[in-house]
């Protein structure tokens, strides 16, 4: 084989590589920011709208890079950077998240603000890589349109198996955290061949172990007690919570999911679970053997303690993160065993059903403050509503702003399409914190519900209906849209927590 060949062959390998790690960092993003501003259609679009202006950059500056000169040595030079940009992400990491968390700024913002600092120069430097290559590569044959084409293709085929890769495997197997450390240590590797001199590679040896993987070691932690194809996830010690004893919560992404009692399986903690609890029980006549299906298990608090008051109710739980119901059994307290558990999206799961199977259904899906769309149309009303015994009831948590919810008030329009008697409850005037955690109860009939409702049993708590107040102030219902499968604009309806300071 030819030098040429061998040189050629050596380029296009390295664009392949390259594009396939712009994708692992660009996926590792998500979730390194997950845990300080969560995951939404806004910390995406903050993510691949910064990785993209770091390639543009650097795919410019590539190009004029190459027009005047730049060689293969360049090339390792620009990867060694890169290796060292990649390494300082775990060092900048924590100081500057730490900073962030303390400026008021909304979660959009500090999610932009945050992957600049951290990506764009990743990126950028990466993005200098694919023209140089291109054009160091022209000068080894002759056949333009055919090399060009081939190392795009190339470019594509290696962002793709990186964005598999990373998506599918390393994130649940290795963690964010050695997945940076690990994509650092092969751009500095690829860097060797081409920096060729043995001074430089030396000198290069030492940036890596002092400059990058020394410093990104002693740096970033990863606060995940576990990682999925979801969330991070961790448990922390809830016991302050608790009027008594012992108490643990599970922690997803950067909100606490639930909290369960080591002792007292029904001593629910969170407010709006002891809400749902309560209207769940009140709605049956707490009569035994009752079938429940909950949409999201999280710390399974509610099941669990369900369970705990009537061994003989028939309990379907569908939780999309297999890891998240480990978890929940090694350190939650749950045994899983009297439910039926079913790892796959709530809307699947629920259409698996016959109709009329359910006397109460819970939607408890809220992801910090995002919620999968397709589980709050009227279509998947529609659904709640055909499974639901004619008695039954739907009940389910939102999160959103006060006095004036929109993502509410179009949740409420959309229930009211398909159920007769839809209710909104929240404990109180929220003191002046412009976030709320609401519950919303629709059902066709039952018995009647009071206008304030007291704890029956647990810690002594109090909650109100406020529909009528909701309807009366703020934005007319008239003006909320109806949310379908086609119209889901849950982000436009809670653009308050994502633009302001509330939602953090």
């Amino acid at each position: 084989m030819s030098r040429p060949v061998i040189q050629l062959s050596g380029y296009a390998a390295l664009i392949f590589i390259t594009s396939a790690l712009v994708l692992v960092v660009e996926i590792v993003a998500a979730r390194l920011i997950a845990p300080f501003v969560g995951v939404s259609l806004y910390s995406w679009t903050a993510i691949i709208g910064v990785v993209l202006a770091g390639l543009s950059l650097g795919n410019w500056v590539g190009g004029v890079w190459a027009d005047r000169g730049a060689t293969q040595r360049t090339a390792g030079v620009v990867l060694l950077f890169a290796s060292l940009s990649v390494f300082s992400v775990l060092l900048i990491l924590p100081q500057l998240a730490q900073h962030l968390q303390t400026v008021p700024l909304s979660l959009a913002s500090l999610s932009l603000l945050l992957t600049g600092a951290l990506f764009f120069v990743p990126a950028a430097l990466l993005g200098v890589l694919t023209p140089l290559l291109i054009t160091l590569s022209l000068q080894l044959s002759d056949r333009t349109g055919h090399i060009i084409g081939m190392l795009h293709a190339l470019a594509a085929l290696g962002s793709i198996l990186g964005t598999f890769v990373t998506g599918f495997w390393l994130v649940q197997w290795i963690g964010s955290r050695d997945i940076i450390i690990a994509t650092g240590i092969v751009l500095f590797v690829l860097s060797l061949p081409l920096l060729r001199k043995p001074a430089t590679i030396g000198a290069a040896l030492m940036a890596l172990l002092f400059g990058g993987l020394g410093l990104s070691l002693y740096g970033y932690e990863n606060p995940c007690d576990r990682e999925s194809g979801y969330f991070c996830l961790r448990v922390v010690d809830a016991s302050h919570e608790a009027p008594f004893g012992e108490a643990r919560g599970l922690v997803l992404d950067h909100l606490l999911h639930g909290s369960n009692h080591r002792e007292h399986p029904q001593l629910i903690l969170a407010p709006y679970l002891h809400l749902i609890d309560e209207l769940a029980a009140w709605q049956t006549g707490q009569d035994e053997g009752r079938s429940y299906f909950f949409a999201g298990g999280g710390a399974y608090t509610l099941p669990r303690a369900l369970h705990d008051r009537d061994p003989k109710a028939h309990i379907v739980v569908a939780e999309i993160d297999p890891t998240v119901t480990k978890l929940a059994v090694d350190e939650l307290y749950v045994d899983t065993n009297p439910f039926e558990v079913r790892h796959t999206d709530a809307r699947v799961a629920l259409q698996q059903d016959p109709a009329g199977k359910y006397d109460v259904i819970v939607g408890d899906v809220f992801h910090d403050i995002a919620i999968p769309y397709h589980l709050v149309t009227a279509e998947f009303s529609e659904l709640v509503s055909q499974r639901l015994k004619p008695d039954g009831i739907y009940l389910m948590n939102v999160v959103d702003t006060y006095p004036n919810p929109l993502l509410v008030k179009a949740k409420m329009k959309t229930l009211a399409s398909v159920f007769d008697d839809v209710q909104v409850w929240m404990d109180g005037p929220p003191d002046g914190q412009p976030r709320v955690t609401y519950v919303i109860s629709a059902r066709n009939t039952g018995p009647e519900l009071p206008f304030i409702y007291e704890a029956k049993r647990g810690l002594n708590r109090i909650w109100g209906q406020a529909t009528q107040g909701l309807m009366a102030q703020g934005t007319a219902m008239a003006e909320v849209p109806l949310i379908t499968d086609d119209l889901a604009p849950v982000e436009r309806l809670m653009t308050k927590l994502f633009l302001g300071d509330s939602g953090r």
